[in-house]
């Protein structure tokens, strides 16, 4: 994936048949992190816990399900990705990058959580962990790239 234009209002980048299929595929799995793993408070010194629980589930789950139909309009729109000979260019503005940014990060995250959320990622790669550990790598790498290119970088 590399950064071939910039503007004030718009970034494109050229990525790969790969890279453009594998991006696709980390962000369909929006959203990654379990509802369950935030919790309002760790303490639990708060009047109501639960009904503020449920409050704050709730709000995430809405906020979650307003993403997840931004990710798919966002993919769907033909503007979006041009396809070229070798993969495809996509084109999107700053702030589309920053809320990529935030998805990418969610299936990161996620993909840690489900784990176990390791200390060292000296994971026991089998059938369930290897497919999460790929998963985090490949949304640390588009974060990566995405996070060089609004710094300037190329």
């Amino acid at each position: 994936m590399k950064l071939i234009q910039a503007t004030n209002n718009r970034l494109v980048f050229q990525l790969g048949q790969r890279e453009e299929r594998l991006l696709l595929r980390v962000l369909s799995l929006y959203p990654c992190v379990p509802p369950a793993h935030r919790q309002l408070s760790k303490g639990g010194r708060l009047p109501e816990p639960e009904a503020n629980q449920r409050l704050l589930d709730e709000a995430l789950a809405e906020h979650r399900a307003d993403n997840k139909k931004q990710l798919q309009a966002l993919l769907a729109d033909q503007r979006r990705f041009t396809h070229t000979e070798t993969g495809a260019q996509l084109s999107l503005s700053p702030a589309q990058v920053d809320w990529v940014l935030q998805v990418l990060n969610d299936v990161r995250v996620g993909s840690w959580v489900l784990l176990g959320s390791p200390e060292e990622l000296a994971v026991d790669l089998n059938e369930k962990t290897a497919p999460r550990v790929r998963t985090m790598e490949m949304a640390g790498y588009f974060q990566a790239q995405f996070l060089e290119a609004l710094s300037g970088g190329t």
